[in-house]
């Protein structure tokens, strides 16, 4: 070739060159500019935030009695644990929650064998149950600090304790009556009323993690706060407890939707309504809410399932579940059982092949992340060492009617790991994923309710 060919030759390698050099570039910056596109992504933070009180309650939707909430291993809580239990045992203690609320679904708790047998009087775990609010009780009002179930009926408070300080001692109320044997109150305790003493009308639960309660039914006064009394509350005065550890607790407060539960004695005042907004951390606060909003403006609503066979449950209906803004396009069939949504279940169960979609999208969205072994029942887990911050994809659960619950980042992760566990049938929504929600729950109208960003 000649001189002048082979500079054209040279010039138009050089061209080629930059040519690719650009679009080398350009596909760069496409792919930065996706990544750090905030459509389809969440900013989570990792340990900084976590760090910081945050105790001031948020306000409700309502103008019906509120109580602020606080996890009760954290420095909001007004008696706050001296040891919280590890990963490890919370999930393990949440398995057994999401097998006993299942056999209740199917009608045969206490007929077939789990992990160890069940006794019809059963409840659910009480080693999940984190939330808890401070009431008052009695005449004059002691101060009562209660956990929260929304998969529980019967309230109590310990009237005795193994160190023989008494919590609450009802001959010192002017208003507390022990209930007969013959009362409709105790009859309605059905397989939890434990026949009858010279005490009167007798309670019994125990629970699925071994623990039990037994005691006296009777009614006191109860002061949700300054302004809101419930004056014929019934509750059971606990004299004996077994296997329940030594949290700084003082009784548990049911909202189920069975007739012995808060919600349905306080139905001709509040409606049968409450709603609650569980805060996204243990050193944050949220509020516990008697009563309907005026309206719903604000939230997004789906139809309430109830179980005829176990009417303390409130459940939901999924439609399809989308990862990073894309629908998953689950099968309504694999949801046609419906969900329970509850507060004392922690992460999420779902039908193994909602599961497996959901899983398999997440890990796409998380390629730039190593990943880390799996803690417990959780396999989508990540090693964040050294971070601060992560992109995590969003994570949305499409219900009934269209109603979206588009996840905050804490309720998408837990422990590095993605809050989600297969099951085989039914599913339930934990309270990881309904984390700064204010979670309307109109038994009464048979709706529910969720308001993002609320606390």
């Amino acid at each position: 070739p000649t001189m002048a060919g082979s500079q054209r030759e040279r010039s138009k390698d050089r061209s080629a060159k930059k040519l690719l050099l650009l679009l080398l570039c350009g596909y760069h910056a496409v792919v930065a500019r996706a990544w750090n596109n905030p459509h389809g992504y969440k900013v989570a933070a990792i340990g900084s935030r976590k760090a910081e009180a945050v105790c001031s309650v948020t306000p409700s939707s309502s103008s019906g009695a509120t109580v602020p909430l606080n996890h009760r291993h954290g420095p909001c809580s007004p008696a706050p644990s001296a040891k919280a239990p590890t990963i490890l045992e919370l999930l393990q203690h949440d398995q057994l929650r999401a097998k006993y609320i299942k056999q209740k679904l199917s009608g045969t708790a206490g007929l077939q064998p789990l992990d160890l047998t069940v006794p019809t009087t059963l409840g659910s775990a009480l080693n999940t149950l984190e939330y808890v609010i401070t009431v008052g009780i009695g005449s004059p009002a002691v101060t009562q600090t209660m956990m929260i179930d929304t998969g529980s009926d019967v309230s109590w408070v310990r009237c005795n304790s193994t160190d023989g300080v008494t919590l609450f001692d009802p001959s010192k109320s002017t208003t507390y009556a022990p209930f007969s044997c013959s009362s409709a109150a105790c009859a309605q305790l059905g397989t939890q009323g434990n026949n009858c003493s010279s005490s009167g009308c007798q309670y019994s639960v125990q629970y699925f993690d071994g623990s039990n309660t037994t005691g006296t039914y009777g009614s006191d006064t109860l002061a949700l706060s300054d302004a809101d009394t419930v004056t014929d509350f019934h509750f059971g005065c606990s004299y004996h407890e077994e296997e329940m550890d030594e949290e700084k607790f003082d009784g548990l407060m049911g909202l189920g939707g069975d007739v012995p539960s808060l919600v349905s004695q306080t139905a001709a005042t509040y409606g049968k309504s409450f709603s609650y907004c569980l805060p996204p951390t243990n050193s944050t606060s949220g509020f516990l809410t008697f009563g309907a909003p005026n309206g719903t403006s604000g939230f997004v609503t789906t139809p309430m399932l109830r179980y005829t066979q176990a009417p303390t449950f409130y459940g939901v209906l999924l439609k399809d579940i989308s990862v990073g803004g894309t629908p998953l396009r689950i099968q309504s069939s694999v949801f046609s059982g419906g969900s329970v949504m509850d507060s004392g279940t922690v992460i999420t169960w779902l039908p193994r092949r909602a599961y497996s979609a959901l899983s398999s999208a997440f890990r796409s969205g998380m390629r730039r992340y190593p990943r880390a072994a799996p803690v417990g029942i959780l396999d989508t887990c990540y090693d964040f060492t050294g971070l601060s911050n992560v992109s995590v994809p969003t994570v949305e659960l499409v219900f009934d009617g269209g109603a979206v619950m588009d996840l905050d980042s804490d309720g998408i992760m837990i422990e590095h790991c993605l809050a989600f566990a297969p099951t085989s049938d039914e599913s339930f929504i934990g309270n990881v994923q309904q984390r700064t929600f204010e979670v309307l729950h109109d038994v009464g109208q048979g709706i529910f309710g969720f308001r993002s960003g609320t606390c």
